[in-house]
């Protein structure tokens, strides 16, 4: 039985969340050892290989891109490469477990500028389901506590550059390989973060970060292929829920590898951002139903 395209998205955005998270944990052990923008730089390198790799293997047949879709990868490239700083840096200071449930608010900003980019309808339902997550995050992030430093605020812009992201990917013609936006995608990461490494002192590898830079570019080439392919395919609002994926594994690992344990309220806040997120892919669902039945 052929899948729709709801759950082939859904598939591919959660093999994207948890490649990404297995990812930020092999890129979170370098932190102690590693400069920030040597380590994404070195990254970025090994995943253009591989990606290359990938392309030659498989052989496809050149593409030729319009012009809109250029601007949109390249838009799209702007927005990854701001993402990954923010990102890292959160992630490098803060909790794995912390950084990911801050980033739970994603499938909301991701709904929401689907209806106000694209045009996607959602009802009032899923906007009170949106409203109610954003109250869930602030339980999370609570502006003015004692946990909330700089890097809270790294990660809420990683989240409007990813919502961005996403957004863009979405506007893509389907012609366009997700290999190719891809590999893009990576250039323009390790160009950003080679300028930025000349800032730094680089360190000398040892085996163990060699082994480290090894899993996360075999994850991330995962994460970003997947990632491009899941907003391609189906609806926004059934596709997104699926990032909820990555707390689960991001609590996972931050328990067994870095023993770390988000407190109450933040564990109470990425129940609700989850709800409500749940929520907006059951309503989808009743729609869509709803609409194919015969009248």
């Amino acid at each position: 039985m052929a899948l729709s395209d709801n759950i082939r998205g859904a598939v591919f955005m959660t093999g994207s969340m948890v490649a990404f998270t297995i990812n930020d944990a092999a890129m979170k052990m370098l932190a102690p050892d590693m400069p920030l923008f040597q380590a994404i730089f070195l990254r970025s390198f090994a995943v253009s290989l591989l990606l290359l790799v990938v392309i030659y293997i498989r052989r496809r047949p050149k593409v030729d891109i319009s012009r809109k879709d250029q601007k949109l990868i390249f838009y799209r490239g702007v927005a990854e490469v701001l993402g990954a700083i923010f990102f890292l840096s959160a992630l490098f200071n803060m909790p794995i477990a912390n950084v990911t449930a801050i980033l739970q608010v994603l499938p909301l900003t991701v709904t929401l500028a689907g209806a106000v980019f694209l045009g996607e309808a959602i009802g009032w339902r899923r906007m009170i389901a949106i409203l109610i997550g954003f109250a869930g995050v602030l339980l999370i992030v609570r502006p003015g506590g004692e946990g909330f430093t700089i890097y809270s605020i790294f990660a809420l812009l990683a989240v409007v550059c990813v919502t961005l992201r996403d957004i863009a990917a979405r506007k893509l013609s389907q012609s366009v390989p997700s290999i190719s936006v891809a590999l893009i995608t990576v250039l323009m990461i390790g160009a950003a973060s080679g300028v930025g490494s000349l800032t730094q002192d680089w360190v000398v590898l040892d085996i163990s970060m060699i082994g480290l830079l090894a899993v996360a570019s075999s994850f991330v080439i995962g994460g970003y292929i997947f990632s491009v392919s899941a907003m391609r395919t189906g609806d926004i609002a059934a596709i997104t829920p699926f990032r909820y994926t990555a707390l689960l594994t991001a609590l996972i690992i931050g328990l067994l590898v870095f023993g770390e344990w988000p407190d109450g309220l933040t564990l109470l806040g990425s129940a609700i951002v989850a709800g409500t997120g749940l929520y907006t892919l059951l309503r989808e669902h009743r729609l869509a139903s709803k609409a194919l039945r015969p009248r």
